[in-house]
């Protein structure tokens, strides 16, 4: 109809069917409620009497009535919290009734909606899809995995057959359901290489299709996997190119450029017009503005633009704004990272290995990658070098922050040292040397023009000292079930080393069941991992 949606006549339409809405069937009001979606006008007012109605008549609804319905709850972008629970219940009881496409629809009307589902029936659903995917059209199926990933739910049967299923229908796909596909991979972690490499052999061809959020999506989704496909070049030359194109999108959706630039900066790629765009002043007052939280991620970009492109000359963040962001993560860490009792344990027992709380320091050297070290500096002869003189952040914070804490783990933090050297025997020449050498500030305050003392250059420090950076990490540092790293943690491993320490690597599959076993054990696996000769021929 060549009305538009904001006619005076849709006015009085709307208003009518409102009066007239009690008197109608279930039929008539889901045709009116479908008909002003088709007229692209939202009717807030009509939908609540519509879903207040079904309430009353849920008995009567028949089972394509209530796709439609949920339907028209996915276009009205609200979930009536009244019959969420209805939902659910119907959803399970006519779960084998509906055909592949009606649960497609399902699961559009539910992501759309926002609508919070049980990992139960989310669970049965997936389960349905998994066993029948190869008679379900893609259209349905991307919509199952919206849903999917919209509840963070880990399926294997389902993933491992959409890997067999997908990348022969990728060629067809329109470009938004292939960003779909990408985007459930990177949100649940979840490492294919045969999907990923049919996603980057399609895209260049359709890359003028992408709006900026689908361009941002891609970037993140293959950033965050870290995987670089075999067309690498004109994959990622397209998508870029795509973003320039697209650039007066930004300034009404600043996340999208933060979430390509990120994707890109992850493997290494680093696009000094569009890095320099995102950094400008007026860019980054809009993302202060913006819904999203955004801070973290213009934090990373920031600081990894300095570590990574020392012939970088464009826009860069205002010192005290890298100074608050820095202080913004460092609260965070205190509250939960550094207090984890995985590492508590770690920074406890090296303590242990090697002469007190001087030896180590549990912060992090980049507070832009939002994850923990534990710093160790060793001589080249592999003697231990003090340099931590303050309180151990760990121990200032373990009381008051609600973590668990069970005998065992208390009675390992209060034990005495066993190295034999004290740190107070090593003398004053290594004292001054420990707090001289480019020691990484917590607070992340710096003079203006000056470079920030949290990420040290290596010159700084004593030419014959190996800094360990020891990383303890979790499951959520990775792929899911397996040891292929995340984006995130590979950026910060490799500007780790562009910074001159020595990544330790001190992986949960090995640490997780040490923490089961005796103390005796912990402790040798330690002294393993810091008196490896290998590390001693990086001096």
């Amino acid at each position: 109809l060549a009305v538009p949606a904001s006619h005076p006549l849709l006015n009085a339409c709307e208003a009518e069917f409102c009066r007239r809405a009690w008197d109608m069937g279930l039929e008539q009001l889901l045709l009116v409620a479908d008909c002003w979606r088709c007229l692209d006008r939202s009717v807030p007012s009509y939908l609540g009497i519509l879903f207040s109605y079904a309430n009353l008549h849920w008995q009567d609804l028949t089972l394509p009535q209530f796709v439609q319905l949920l339907y028209i709850i996915g276009e009205g972008r609200r979930s009536p919290a009244d019959l969420a629970q209805k939902v659910e219940s119907t959803i399970l009881k006519h779960l084998d009734a509906f055909t592949l496409e009606e649960l497609g629809t399902v699961c559009l009307g539910l992501f759309k909606s926002l609508s919070g589902i049980s990992d139960h029936v989310m669970r049965r659903i997936a389960d349905r899809v998994a066993l029948e995917m190869e008679d379900m059209s893609t259209y349905a199926l991307v919509n199952v995995l919206k849903m999917l990933r919209y509840t963070r739910m880990d399926h294997p049967p389902l993933m491992r057959e959409l890997g067999k299923v997908i990348p022969a229908r990728i060629p067809a796909t329109n470009i938004q359901g292939i960003m779909h596909i990408a985007l459930t991979y990177s949100s649940l972690h979840f490492f294919d290489e045969d999907v990923l490499a049919a996603v980057a052999t399609s895209l260049p061809s359709k890359v003028s299709y992408c709006r900026s959020k689908d361009a941002a999506k891609f970037l993140w989704s293959f950033g965050c996997l870290d995987y670089e496909p075999p067309n690498q070049e004109e994959f990622y030359s397209s998508l870029i190119k795509q973003l320039h194109a697209k650039l007066h999108e930004f300034s009404k959706f600043p996340e999208h450029l933060l979430t390509a630039l990120l994707g890109l900066a992850f493997v290494k790629r680093f696009p000094e017009e569009l890095i320099d765009f995102a950094l400008r002043e007026e860019f980054v007052r809009k993302t202060r503005g913006s819904k999203y939280e955004l801070n973290k991620d213009l934090f990373t970009l920031g600081r990894s633009v300095e570590i990574e492109c020392p012939t970088y000359r464009g826009s860069r963040l205002p010192p005290q704004l890298c100074q608050e962001f820095t202080e913004m993560v460092l609260s965070f860490a205190e509250q939960e990272i550094y207090v984890r009792p995985e590492i508590v344990e770690a920074t406890s027992l090296l303590e242990s290995v090697l002469g007190g709380p001087e030896y180590v320091k549990n912060h992090m050297i980049l507070p832009h990658t939002r994850s923990s070290d534990l710093e160790v500096r060793l001589a080249t002869d592999g003697r231990p070098i003090p340099f931590n003189f303050k309180d151990p952040v760990a121990a200032r914070k373990l009381k008051g922050v609600g973590v668990s804490l069970t005998d065992d783990l208390m009675s390992q933090l209060i034990q005495g040292r066993a190295h034999n050297q004290s740190p107070r025997e090593v003398g004053s020449e290594a004292r001054i040397q420990g707090d001289t050498a480019g020691t990484p500030c917590l607070d992340g305050a710096f003079p203006a023009g000056a470079k920030s003392q949290t990420e040290p250059k290596p010159g700084l420090w004593h030419p014959r000292e190996v800094r360990l950076a020891l990383q303890v990490s979790n499951r959520n540092h990775f792929c899911y079930s397996s040891k292929r790293l995340l984006g995130l943690h590979c950026l910060k491993r490799r500007q780790l080393r562009l910074l001159g320490y020595v990544v330790v690597e001190i992986p949960f599959w090995e640490w997780f069941p040490l923490l089961k076993r005796t103390r005796s054990e912990k402790l040798s696996y330690l002294h393993y991992k810091v008196f490896c000769p290998a590390l001693l021929t990086r001096a």
